[in-house]
């Protein structure tokens, strides 16, 4: 069953007068439970790749279809309530709220979805446990190791189950202790919940693990393999 797909997708910027084509005819499958790297130098279209798959840009032309899902064709209310339900971000930057706390952030996509405060306190304090940084709950970012917030940015990926889990480059800013930490959670969490991962990355760490790389440069699909 397919549940990504894109299909002839090219994504052109425009910088000024000049033209910046960040993929070109691309088409990719995927199917549910993958763990799927997307490989390749800066510059060869990767992150592009992932930011359609997530609803954040939309492509020149072609489709890019999600869960049955056009999103090249959906509405901004639409589409920002289609990734609030379905597909959860891990950024290379981790994108945490400066004045909320660790708890507060990872809870912030199932307060936006109103789940019940109870509730999402439970699922996020369930989710720390799992991540080993139980006790860190009322930390503000600032009092973060990288490795930290980076924990706390995959829980609140995780924490509204998401079909798809989109990483860009998640570990670029990592040890490498911390890193291989984090793939072996990933990982874990692919195996148990069947959770489909995507990365960006030019990282051999996470390229090693994905149990499918595909490779690209200068936005063109050049290699696609499956371990």
């Amino acid at each position: 069953m397919t549940f990504i797909e894109l299909k002839n997708v090219s994504k052109v910027y425009r910088l000024g007068n000049q033209e910046v084509r960040a993929l070109t005819d691309l088409s990719l499958c995927f199917e549910p439970g993958e763990f799927a790297v997307l490989a390749g130098p800066s510059g060869s279209g990767k992150t592009t790749a992932l930011n359609l798959v997530g609803g954040l840009d939309r492509p020149t032309s072609g489709e890019v279809i999600v869960s049955g899902v056009d999103l090249g064709q959906t509405s901004k209310s639409s589409l920002a309530d289609f990734r609030l339900q379905n597909i959860g971000f891990i950024f290379q930057s981790y994108n945490l709220i400066p004045v909320l706390t660790a708890a507060e952030n990872a809870e912030f996509t199932l307060m936006l979805q109103k789940v019940e405060r109870g509730r999402r306190r439970r699922r996020v304090m369930e989710l720390f446990a799992d991540l080993g940084i139980s006790g860190l709950e009322n930390r503000r970012p600032a009092d973060l190791s990288g490795g930290q917030q980076q924990r706390v940015a995959i829980a609140r990926a995780m924490a509204a189950e998401p079909q798809v889990i989109l990483a860009d480059e998640p570990t670029a800013n990592l040890d490498s202790a911390t890193a291989e930490d984090l793939l072996d959670l990933m990982q874990r969490l692919n195996s148990e919940l069947q959770t489909t991962f995507i990365f960006s990355s030019h990282d051999d760490r996470v390229i090693s693990r994905g149990k499918r790389v595909i490779r690209l440069e200068d936005g063109h699909l050049v290699n696609d393999r499956t371990v």
